[in-house]
């Protein structure tokens, strides 16, 4: 049973004293509505970025990641560049248009497109998912961690104790201390996990070529077959991009830094920072893994695989640094879904039922509101521990459910002649066969990938809605819902942006080129 060194405690006591005073020093004032959603629109662009990449290198990173990669080799990176792209796309198209509009919350966009329907629709599944998958899933991650280090702890309580710790601090600070401790926490994280992966590159002499004589060749391989049951290369091609828009662009969890910048600059800058951050984790994170598996053959879950590196190898000091960074990527993204999934219900469905509330008053409900989501995140997270694996729990939900509201964003962004209507049926139809499609897979019906899933639903919804549009009962869109769309709502972009995606692109290309 791994242990830890008196230095080791030493050093997460300092970090957990330090979270606490870059909350106090950026909540000294109590902050009204819009500070507590969006930081009063303040955020510059290192602050977004790092916060990006922050909230999201919880979970699905330093526990899946790693747990992917020793299970069935380096391809699971390929969530990582294909992220980076995204993001790119976002800055480039989709932020502008957010910094013009000035929302609140991403499903203010498809009201404004189409109507409330689809406001509310995407901001009803967007706060299951937020406390089902992303909440959940981080206190679950986190809890496990502690009871491999205390084996003391039991997995409910332990998953109670951390949602209380950043429910409270996300409560008093809002947007301004989640964003702020992002970046504390980002720096901690990189730093740790590029010692852990020097040491970890160091059980085989810093020899590239032990690395490929232990491994299988495919172990160590971004494209596979489209018969490879981890990540197909069709699934790579026509399912990731799809998962990675929702998450980074319709996510408010995600998308709420965006929201909070200062102006289109500072939004496209940070996304782009972002972008360049999600290059490292392959090196910091999947890497290690990977060669894990010629290290570790007797573990009986693959989401131990972070924590036994930390145990096995991780010195005295380092290991209370890595466990720290561990879990200030894990309260990262805890705090950041408990702010968003308040934010999205008080402005989504509170205020448009009792428009004279004052900011204050709004404040103060989505503190009770991120108190409550909390205590159900932390319910529900146990839940978890009856499931395969935690990248797998989260990446096939987010698979079966975000295509069709991601093709319904796509074509009210990019087309003036879808109506809403059309694009309401259209969802709602979508989601009708995606729930047939997983309890096909359950029930043993079919064994597609759920990558390919992702692909076939989002062209399916596609389609669905032009046919829809196309029916003598549709109506066409108003002057109103056509106002939307980037033609008419977005500033040019900075040069500086343009050259930098387009460098992005070709490291990105080059890294995938490396490891093909």
């Amino acid at each position: 049973m791994p242990s830890l060194a008196t230095l080791d405690y030493v050093i997460i006591a300092i970090y957990l004293l330090v979270v606490i005073g870059v909350c106090i020093r950026v909540t000294k004032r109590s902050p009204d509505a819009d500070e507590l959603f969006l930081a009063s629109r303040s955020l510059g662009p290192w602050v977004i970025g790092l916060s990006l990449f922050a909230s999201n290198i919880s979970s699905t990173t330093l526990i899946g990641l790693p747990g992917a990669a020793w299970e069935t080799g380096i391809s699971v990176a390929n969530y990582e560049w294909m992220a980076g792209l995204v993001l790119m796309l976002t800055a480039l198209f989709v932020a502008p248009v957010f910094i013009k509009q000035r929302i609140s919350t991403v499903p203010e966009v498809l009201e404004r497109r189409f109507d409330p329907r689809m406001r509310k629709y995407l901001s009803g599944t967007s706060l299951f998912l937020s406390i089902v998958l992303d909440t959940a899933g981080s206190l679950y991650a986190g809890a496990l961690v502690l009871m491999m280090f205390f084996p003391g702890l039991a997995l409910a309580p332990t998953c109670a104790a951390m949602a209380l710790f950043a429910g409270i601090y996300t409560t008093a600070g809002g947007l301004r201390a989640v964003a702020y401790t992002d970046v504390l926490q980002t720096l901690v994280l990189l730093a740790g996990s590029l010692l852990l992966s020097i040491i970890v590159f160091g059980q085989f002499d810093y020899s590239w070529s032990q690395v490929t004589s232990r491994l299988d060749a495919q172990h160590l391989s971004l494209i596979r077959p489209l018969d490879d049951p981890a990540l197909p290369w069709l699934g790579t091609l026509i399912g990731l991009p799809i998962l990675g828009f929702y998450y980074w662009t319709m996510n408010q969890y995600v998308a709420q830094r965006l929201l909070g910048a200062r102006d289109a600059d500072a939004a496209g800058k940070g996304a782009l920072i972002a972008a360049a951050l999600k290059l490292l984790p392959l090196f910091f994170m999947v890497l290690p893994g990977a060669m894990a598996a010629a290290l570790f053959t007797d573990l009986e879950r693959s989401d131990t695989v972070f924590p036994r590196l930390i145990a096995e190898f991780a010195p005295p000091g380092l290991a209370g640094l890595m466990l720290a960074g561990l879990m200030a990527a894990i309260m990262s993204s805890v705090d950041s879904t408990l702010n968003s999934a308040s934010t999205l219900f008080i402005m989504d469905f509170v205020k448009p039922k009792k428009p004279a509330m004052t900011h204050q008053q709004m404040a103060t409900w989505g503190r009770y509101c991120t108190l409550i989501l909390m205590v159900l995140a932390a319910l529900w997270a146990p839940a978890i521990d009856h499931f395969p694996g935690l990248f797998a729990y989260l990446q096939q939900a987010f698979a079966y459910v975000t295509p069709p509201l991601v093709a319904a964003f796509a074509m009210g962004f990019c087309s003036k002649k879808i109506g809403a209507g059309a694009a309401f049926r259209g969802v709602i139809a979508g989601h009708i066969i995606s729930a047939v499609l997983f309890a096909g897979s359950k029930l043993g019906w079919h064994d597609i990938h759920f990558t390919l899933i992702a692909g076939l639903l989002f062209f399916v919804t596609l389609v669905l809605i032009t046919l829809f549009q196309c029916s003598p009962s549709a109506s066409s869109p108003s002057e109103q819902q056509t106002a939307t769309t980037a033609q008419k709502n977005a500033d040019p972009v900075a040069p500086a942006i343009k050259t930098g995606a387009l460098v992005l692109v070709l490291l990105t290309l080059a890294l995938v080129i490396s490891f093909w």
